[in-house]
Formats: structure tokens, sequence, C-alpha cells
């Protein structure tokens, strides 16, 4: 058993020697023996390929505006495990980790001696959660994001009030399959019986696997574009404005702080949802609760302006339809600016197809590594680009200082790739721009 927060986390992440285990089994006899808490939680479950985190930002953002306590299981964290569990935006005390670690550690250990065997480090944490609202604090309502597809993820022992499929990308192609539709297939493996759906999926192939699945499952579903749309909206320059109109009513002039038109799309996902939880389940939540908490929802590495002088963004574009969405924001919004990227990722990635986006708009770009299991080394990455200015550096804190420190008025400094990588750098920017400063 842990005595301190330093073992408990040295024990769970020990966990990633497993790997990536798709299946439930090893969830249900968890659950089994801790009583079933996940029976006991009002969630909203939320995949999809990229913006998970954002919408259940927003979403949660709206709620605790509507006078609600709320849950959020998210991963991966961006400066601090504890944030995976968090309560109103508030990552779980270190003490709190300690005894939720206290409590799995030994089923993991009975676990690991039967057929199915040890659980991994994802199980462990989405176990962790699963008993943290539905035993330890109970909340209002929880939202669980997807870690990997959907079928058979962890989290997909709920059953929700609603379920959230954002996008659908060709990532992790290797686990989910090659094409939209096996990837699809995955997500809209969440979709419960009777339960509603709201989509923003766009591709043809993609969304008739969605709707294919809502059907057998009696699920009522709700399309972007074809059951509520985005009106009237333009960026601004802290954000972007827009407005939401569905068959319930309209919303004129909502304005979010994050950055692109996916976010756009992500926030009214999230104003979707939360008309839904007052049309069905008796949640209050007014428009001026909508309006407020999607302008007050922040999630960090999206597009996420670090410092204005000099002029340093992080971005967590760890696939290729991220990697478009950083693209069309860079031009559109410093075309003007010469762009500086400093580039690192996982390798189980398209780095090329990456790179070659990047390039599109790059004047220099630096390749560097970092220290995940999965991480591509700088030298593979300098490899695949095509770009003349180009340089490759091992230790990614000596790439950061060098550029901010000579970064002129008439440049950006883009840091981008994996959402691993930005959970280690975002906070050395941070620092290195203010000592710059002084």
């Amino acid at each position: 058993m842990f005595t301190t927060y330093d073992e408990a986390l040295h024990w769970i992440h020990t966990r990633l020697r497993l790997g990536i285990k798709p299946g439930l089994k090893r969830m249900e006899w968890l659950m089994e023996k801790l009583g079933h808490p996940e029976r006991r939680i009002r969630g909203i479950h939320i995949g999809g390929t990229n913006g998970k985190g954002s919408t259940v930002t927003y979403l949660r953002s709206i709620l605790q505006e509507a006078g609600y306590q709320v849950g959020s299981f998210t991963s991966p964290y961006f400066e601090r495990f504890n944030e995976r569990i968090s309560l109103n935006g508030t990552p779980i005390s270190d003490e709190e980790i300690v005894e939720l670690a206290n409590v799995i550690y030994p089923l993991a250990n009975e676990l690991e001696t039967t057929e199915l065997g040890g659980p991994t480090e994802f199980e462990i944490i989405t176990a962790m959660s699963f008993y943290y609202f539905g035993c330890k604090h109970p909340v209002d309502i929880a939202l669980f994001e997807v870690g990997l597809g959907g079928r058979l993820d962890s989290t997909n022992i709920i059953h929700p009030m609603l379920s959230i499929i954002t996008s659908i990308g060709l990532d992790h192609t290797a686990i989910l399959g090659p094409t939209y539709a096996d990837i699809s297939f995955e997500k809209a493996g969440i979709i419960k019986n009777g339960v509603s759906t709201i989509t923003a999926v766009k591709q043809p192939e993609a969304i008739d696997v969605i709707r294919n699945t809502a059907a057998e499952k009696k699920s009522r579903i709700y399309e972007l574009d074809k059951d509520f749309f985005i009106k009237n909206d333009y960026s601004t320059e802290t954000g972007e404005c827009f407005s939401f109109h569905n068959w319930f009513n309209s919303l004129e002039h909502i304005e979010i702080k994050m950055m692109g038109k996916h976010q756009i799309e992500n926030a009214s996902l999230a104003i979707m949802a939360s008309q839904l939880l007052s049309k069905n389940y008796s949640y209050i939540i007014d428009e001026i609760d909508i309006k407020a908490g999607l302008n007050k929802a922040y999630w960090p590495g999206r597009f996420d302006v670090v410092s204005k002088e000099p002029l340093v963004i992080v971005d967590g574009a760890h696939n290729e339809e991220g990697i478009d969405a950083l693209v069309t924001e860079l031009q559109k919004r410093y075309s003007h600016k010469k762009i500086n990227i400093i580039f690192a990722a996982l390798s189980d990635k398209k780095l090329d197809h990456m790179i070659e986006k990047l390039e599109t708009v790059a004047e220099k770009m630096t390749f560097v590594s970092f220290d995940f299991p999965r991480a591509a080394d700088a030298n593979t990455l300098y490899q695949l680009s095509k770009l003349d200015n180009k340089r490759m550096e091992n230790d990614w804190r000596i790439a950061v200082k060098e550029v901010i420190s000579s970064l002129p008025s008439t440049e950006a400094l883009v840091i981008t790739g994996s959402l691993y990588f930005l959970s280690e750098v975002r906070p050395y920017a941070a620092k290195i721009v203010n000592i710059n400063r002084l």
C-alpha cells in the first residue's frame, strides 16, 4: 500500500509497460469488485478523434455556470497528473490520489493472477475515476472522455445520459483501422441503447456508420449542419464569435476564447448537449449560463498564446487533422509574420504528412524529442523534412530557450506536436518568456 503521492504515481506509471490492451473484461472485473460505482454516476460520454478535451471543457463550464457540481475525467493531463480526475475543473488532491490508488492496488494485484491479466495504466486511472465519482465524491454530473477509439475503451462500461462524438480523423490507424469507416465504427461503439447521440462528424462514410449504429441502438442522433447549425461566425482578436440555431431555439452572438473554426464546432456540441440535458433530464440551464460558460472556458494547449511579445503559441496538433486546423489558423491570423516551429511527436503518427503540412507555413523548423516511450527522435523528424531552413536539437529545452531569447517582433514561435510533449514544454516556455522580460 502507498503512503505518499510519489509512491502511488510511480506504481500507476509502471503499468505503462503493459501498453494498450483494448477490451472491457478487466474493467468489468474491477467494477464488480468495487460494487459497480459506474452505475451510480449520471454521466456524459465524449469520444472522437479531435476536440474531446475542448468539448468537455465547454460543457463543464456551462454546467458550472448553471450551478452544478461537475466531475470530469480526461486524458492526457497537461501539467499535472491529478488533472485527469477533476472536480469543477480543479484537479483532485495528492491525498485523494493516494487514497484511490490504495483502493485499486490490491484489486490490480488480484486481477494479475487471473487469465485476464493485470490492468493497464489507463484502466487503473479510469477505475479510480469511477470509484471517485460513484462512491467517494458523487457529483451532479460527470463527463468522461474516451481514451482511444470507443468500442473497446476502458470508459465504455458506463451507460450515460448522452453520447457525444466530436470528429473523425485518421489517427491510431494501426489499432482502429485504416479508413474513416473503420475508425467511425470504433467511435460509434460508445452509442448506447436508447441514449441520444450528438455529433460533428462530416465524412460521408463515417457519418453513415454512426447513423446505422444509432438506428440499431434506437439512439436519437443530432448532427451538426442537419439538426443544429452554426451561423454568422467570425474571428475576433481574442477568439471566435458565432450564433447557434436548432429546433429548440436560437442563441445569438456567442463568444469563445479558444481560437479556430473547429472550436466553434466543439462549442456547438456543448450547447446542444446542455439543451438536451434541460429538455430530457430537467437540468436548469439558461441562455445566460451557456453564453457565460462558453466565454469563460479555457483548455490549455489549444492554439494557446503563451506570450504576445514575443509571440509564442503552443498548440497540441498531434495528428493530421490537428495540423490542418493549426495551419489554417496561422494563415488566417499571422500571415504577416515569419513562423518558427518547434515540433515533437509520437512515432506512431503519420509524421511525414504532418511535417509536410507544417512546412507550408514555416520559415524555420526545429525538430526535438522528449522523454516518453513512443516519442520519435529528433533525427528521424529532421530526416523527414524537406525544408531548407531546419535544424534538430535533442534537448528541447535548449531549443525553446534559444528561439525565444532571439525571437524578433516580426516572427512568431509555434511549439506543436504531441500533447505529452506540450505538457512539459508549455510551463517551461512561459518561464523563459518571463525571465527574458526581466
